[in-house]
Formats: C-alpha cells, sequence, structure tokens
C-alpha cells in the first residue's frame, strides 16, 4: 500500500444459491486511492479477496448501465461513484431493490426486458419510404420534444427506486414509459397509438404514484416523472374534451 492509499470496508450483500438460502453479507478491506470507484473497490475483492463474488460490468463510463447496485441503501452506478464518498464509514453494496436475486450483485432484469420489449422501443416510421426518397427529416425543435428522454441507458435504476413497481409487478415502470413517451414525441414516429393501449392502461401512466425518487437516481438526467406525467395531463384533456365538444363539430 502507497501513501496515497487509505483502507475501507466494503460489505458486500451475497447469495449464492447452492449454498444459502438468504442473503448474507460479507465484509471486504480494500485498499483505494480518492479516484477509484465502487466498481474498481468490487473489481479488486474479485482479483485479490474473493473470486467468486458477482456483479454485472462492461464500460466502467456510465454508458452501458450494467453496473446498477444499491449503494449504502440508494440505486447508483457502481463506475461513477467513489469510494471515497464513503470514507471512513464504510459502505454496503447490494443487488438492485425489487428485483429478484440470481447471485450475490447479479438480479434478473427478465421482467424489465419483457415490458421494455412490449412498448416497441425503436422507430416505426408512419409510411414506408425508399432509399431514393432520402432520410426522414427533422428540425432541431422537433428533435427538442424528445430528446432529454432519449439518453436512457436501461440500467433499471429507477426500477429500484420506485415503490410502486416494489409493490405492483404489473406497474409498467418509470424506464420504459419515459422511453414510450420518447418514441411516440418522435415526429418520425406513427406508433404512438399502439403503444398507448398500453400507456393508459391501469399498468401504464396512471399506475404511476408520483414520489417523483426515479428522476432524481437517473444517472444520465433524464425525468421519468416528467414524462409520465405529460401523459397524464395529456390523458385527462383527451377525456374531458369529449365532454365539451359537440358530436359533428362546432355549429
Amino acid at each position: 500500500m502507497t501513501d496515497t492509499e487509505k483502507v475501507i470496508e466494503i460489505q458486500v450483500l451475497r447469495y449464492r444459491p447452492e449454498q444459502e438460502t438468504e442473503p448474507v453479507l460479507q465484509s471486504f478491506k480494500v485498499p483505494f486511492t480518492d479516484d477509484m470507484s465502487v466498481l474498481q473497490g468490487l473489481q479488486y475483492i474479485k482479483d485479490y479477496l474473493d473470486g467468486t463474488v458477482s456483479f454485472r460490468w462492461s464500460c466502467r463510463m456510465a454508458i452501458c448501465g450494467s453496473c446498477g447496485m444499491m449503494i449504502d441503501g440508494k440505486p447508483k452506478l457502481s463506475c461513477k461513484t467513489f469510494l471515497r464518498e464513503y470514507y471512513p464509514a464504510g459502505l454496503r453494496i447490494e443487488a438492485l431493490a425489487h428485483m429478484p436475486i440470481e447471485r450475490d450483485l447479479i438480479v434478473d432484469a427478465g421482467d424489465f426486458i419483457t415490458k421494455l420489449e412490449s412498448i416497441k422501443p425503436y422507430i416505426i416510421p408512419k409510411e414506408p419510404r425508399t432509399l431514393e426518397q432520402g432520410e426522414y427529416l427533422q428540425t432541431p425543435q422537433q428533435r427538442d420534444m424528445y430528446e432529454q428522454f432519449s439518453s436512457c441507458i436501461n440500467c433499471m435504476l429507477c426500477y429500484a427506486a420506485c415503490p410502486q413497481y416494489g409493490l405492483d409487478k404489473t406497474f409498467t415502470g418509470p424506464g420504459v414509459l419515459a422511453l414510450m413517451h420518447r418514441y411516440n414525441a418522435d415526429s418520425r414516429d406513427g406508433a404512438s397509438a399502439e403503444r398507448m393501449d398500453l400507456g393508459y392502461a391501469h399498468e401504464g401512466f396512471w399506475g404511476c404514484t408520483a414520489v417523483g425518487y426515479c428522476s432524481v437516481v437517473c444517472p444520465k438526467g433524464v425525468d421519468p416523472a416528467n414524462a409520465i406525467n405529460q401523459n397524464k395531463m395529456n390523458s385527462a384533456i383527451n377525456y374531458f374534451t369529449r365532454f365539451v365538444t359537440p358530436k359533428g363539430g362546432t355549429k
């Protein structure tokens, strides 16, 4: 250990289904420098202390979204969170809340993937175009309508932060609903009516209880609560407009 290194205690919630019926905490002493992330702390544990510790990671640059976990009770990307923030008290790392644990810090993301696929998270053109017709053009103003919601990296932190998803797994959830709004707001897309069958269902936008913590924990600045509120408002407007607009048009 160099003069600039310190030692921090990291408690990791372990779950190895072949030997444990319930998750248990295991403590590790990890030397670190101020530029080390929590992910690097876990990598040190795996490389030098216990090679059986399991977790997901890939890019180490807050882009892939795979290293999300509960760090001292808050959903965070471990590559974007630094050990120095928890020194000298130490920290506790657990798998993302509200999701089944497969092993240690790895969760079963199957429910999230199913919900994501259900909204068709890709542009479905309003009408087909040939290559000769050129690109689907869009103005900067049209792009501004959805740009903020296009930064989602599917890290699922918002699901771990959402109490409604924790209570009711039929709820579509903040991240997927924000992505639904992103594609519906895209001027090049023509499938909003199809997606909104789910959006306006009980498990869609109206299933949200407006806590807003999903927007607080997003590492990319996406605001799922805003997307959901916009669609709740539009739904209410559309509903009440039916009662004030005469059938057959205005006289």
